[in-house]
């Protein structure tokens, strides 16, 4: 096999990690592929329960318009699934009590969509979905070890048992294609390495921030039609709180804040760390709610993205995806939306008709896939105070564009059409060119600041 991998059928595919991202590109893969293999660290849940190798599933997550439109895409028919399991759907602006900049937002009309559901249940019904097909099998309770090749060509990984003793002894499996989808921690700079090839540049943007979680079934006859709450951190103001439906009559509530003061994980630090959000409406809502768990923690959280697209000695034959090629911090909810994102970008660069795809080529369609989300993550990050790394220097342009899309935020929460636009590029639904466009910028530019709630608006309308 050459390094253009559309010029003929592979005939064995190797994804590194079974989690959404590595389902995702299995599902991808199997339409050119003979047979397609996803090596999972965990011994894979039957049903919609967690798994020990992703800590965060006990934390929010949200699928946005983009990730419901490409999962569609790639599995028809499936947010009318997610909806039927119980998933809640979530209206933007109009479903939501946000602050934001120091406004509370106006419930206009819902102009985007979030799911909002657990994550485990929707990696089930992707894994479900995935899984069904033949051509796709699953080696749980196996870890990739290394690769196969050399600087020129990957050919395949070294796996071996999980829990089989420290003598355990790895054994190889070959494949033509092998992509790494094993999460933040990867371990593919060693992997390159040790075949003698080049690890990828990384850019990393660090807050410190972390938060924690914990589940709650709302108290009966509250005065509000809203189903959560959204209280943005910024450079101003470092403390975050969000408070959204999971179904069954259940919310996950997450606080944050950066390092040197973070949220506690006992039951009466968590409490008192909510009353330093700038308004005490969501410690009110959670004083009144009744705990359904314990107090979950979650520290990494840095923006980590892996330059493959650089030039360097890497091999053919190896692509990453997922997190392990742009990890997010995850307080933005961007994650499972990028993933599917980058298995669409995946499927368009195999079958573009008018360009071999090469494992280059790929790889900077994958990486494109996830830079809107990037420059919203690390550009909101960078501004934070204490940000470290990297990817915390800013450039001429920075300043000037810093300044409209300022205006832009405070234009958000009053202006329908400002707020809509905004909403847009945030779902990754739209480019950021769209907060450029000639009507948009004349009401950010000239137009008013335009007034919003005093209060928390507990009740559309009002």
């Amino acid at each position: 096999m050459t390094d253009e991998l559309g010029r003929r059928r592979t005939r064995h595919a190797v994804v590194i990690g079974g989690s959404l991202a590595g389902l995702l590109v299995a599902r991808v893969l199997s339409e050119h592929a003979e047979r397609v293999t996803v090596v999972e660290r965990d011994r894979v849940p039957e049903g919609p329960d967690a798994r020990p190798g992703v800590p965060q599933s006990r934390h929010v997550h949200v699928l946005l318009d983009s990730g419901q439109r490409a999962l569609d895409e790639l599995l028809p028919g499936f947010t009318t699934e997610l909806r039927e399991l119980g998933a809640p759907r979530v209206g933007m602006p109009e479903d939501m009590v946000q602050w934001q900049n120091g406004r509370w937002f106006q419930r206009h009309p819902a102009t985007a969509h979030l799911y909002t559901g657990p994550r485990a249940q929707l990696e089930w019904l992707v894994r479900r979905r995935v899984l069904a097909d033949p051509r796709i099998e699953t080696l749980e309770g196996t870890e990739t070890v290394g690769l196969l090749g050399d600087a020129s060509r990957v050919r395949g990984v070294l796996v071996r048992e999980r829990g089989a003793g420290k003598d355990r002894e790895s054994r190889p499996l070959e494949a033509d294609l092998v992509v790494d989808a094993s999460g933040r921690g990867t371990r593919a700079s060693d992997w390159l390495a040790a075949i003698g090839a080049e690890a990828p540049h990384e850019d990393t943007i660090d807050t410190g921030l972390a938060y924690a979680t914990r589940t709650y079934r709302a108290a009966d006859g509250t005065d509000m039609d809203a189903l959560g709450f959204n209280i943005v951190p910024d450079p101003e103001q470092v403390y975050g709180g969000v408070a959204l439906p999971v179904g069954n009559g259940l919310h996950l509530v997450t606080l944050s804040g950066l390092r040197g003061d973070l949220p506690p994980t006992d039951e009466e630090g968590f409490e008192a760390f909510a009353a330093k959000l700038p308004h005490p409406v969501l410690s009110e809502w959670i004083a009144k709610a009744t705990p359904e768990s314990p107090v979950h923690g979650f520290r990494q959280t840095a923006n980590i993205r892996r330059r493959y697209d650089r030039p360097g000695r890497r091999p053919a034959g190896f692509l990453a995806t997922g997190d392990a090629l742009c990890a997010f911090n995850p307080i933005y909810g961007q994650g499972m939306t990028v993933a599917a994102l980058s298995a669409v970008a995946l499927r368009r660069a195999l079958a573009d008709p008018k360009r071999t795809p090469t494992t280059r080529t790929v790889q900077k369609a994958l990486l494109d896939a996830s830079k809107q989300a990037w420059a919203i993550s690390a550009g909101a990050d960078r501004k934070m105070p204490g940000a470290t790394g990297n990817g915390v220097t800013t450039s001429a342009v920075d300043k000037p564009v810093g300044w409209y899309l300022r205006r832009v935020q405070q234009r958000s929460a009053g202006n329908a059409a400002v707020g809509g636009v905004f909403r847009s590029v945030l779902t990754l639904t739209e480019p950021m060119t769209a907060l450029f466009a000639p009507a948009i910028a004349r009401q950010v530019l000239f137009g008013p600041t335009p007034e919003t709630p005093a209060e928390p608006p507990l009740r559309r309308g009002v």
